[in-house]
């Protein structure tokens, strides 16, 4: 059973293109933080919610094309759908947190459940760290991260400021006054909007 995607009630972009089970889609990883940028994997929560995960298949190819995790993991039905459910529990937590409130208890436990699993093995060699394991202990660093990032009173957690764009990132700009998850993605849409919309008044 899937895990029903949740509805919002809220600048470079780096992004590869991986076929879906609906064909080519993007898996953006603008978020600043891994546990963010699964929390992303749905788009348009308020209004029309794309899931860019919709088969195991697909999450073994966002978790390859996400450099802070392992370069391979094979996904069965029943991790899939653990995943689904941290996902969902990242982004509430995470909108809990934008929003001042105290947290969901149910997320809480999901995310601190999914913490207590196994965790990657680590490796340092002469091009970088690298990590290995299966998809249990990959979620379990996923919430590990979301753990330390919604414990961190000094981070900046914002929601994308295009109106269709629900995504959650971390802002590490100077002064905090990042804008869009991704000018690529968003801010580019939003900045040509507002042109055509003065050529529009000015005619």
């Amino acid at each position: 059973m899937r895990t029903p995607v949740t509805g919002s009630t809220g600048d470079d972009i780096a992004s590869s293109r991986v076929t879906g089970q609906d064909g080519d889609v993007d898996f953006a990883f603008v978020s600043g933080n891994p546990a963010l940028d699964l929390a992303g994997t749905v788009g348009s929560r308020r209004d029309a919610p794309v899931d860019t995960l919709t088969e195991p298949a697909d999450l073994e190819r966002w978790v390859a094309e996400c450099e802070e995790l392992p370069d391979r993991v094979t996904a069965d039905a029943e991790t899939f759908a653990s995943a689904l459910e941290l996902r969902e529990a990242i982004y509430r937590l995470a909108l809990d947190r934008v929003h001042g409130r105290a947290f969901n208890r149910s997320s809480l436990r999901t995310v601190n459940d999914t913490a207590t699993w196994p965790v990657l093995a680590i490796k340092l060699s002469d091009a970088g760290l690298r990590m290995s394991g299966d998809l249990r202990a990959t979620l379990s660093h996923i919430a590990r991260s979301a753990i330390t990032l919604l414990a961190d009173p000094g981070a900046c957690l914002k929601e994308c400021g295009r109106a269709d764009c629900t995504r959650i990132y971390l802002d590490r700009s100077r002064g905090a006054r990042r804008t869009w998850c991704g000018m690529e993605e968003c801010g580019n849409r939003v900045k040509a909007a507002a042109y055509r919309a003065r050529r529009r008044a000015g005619r």
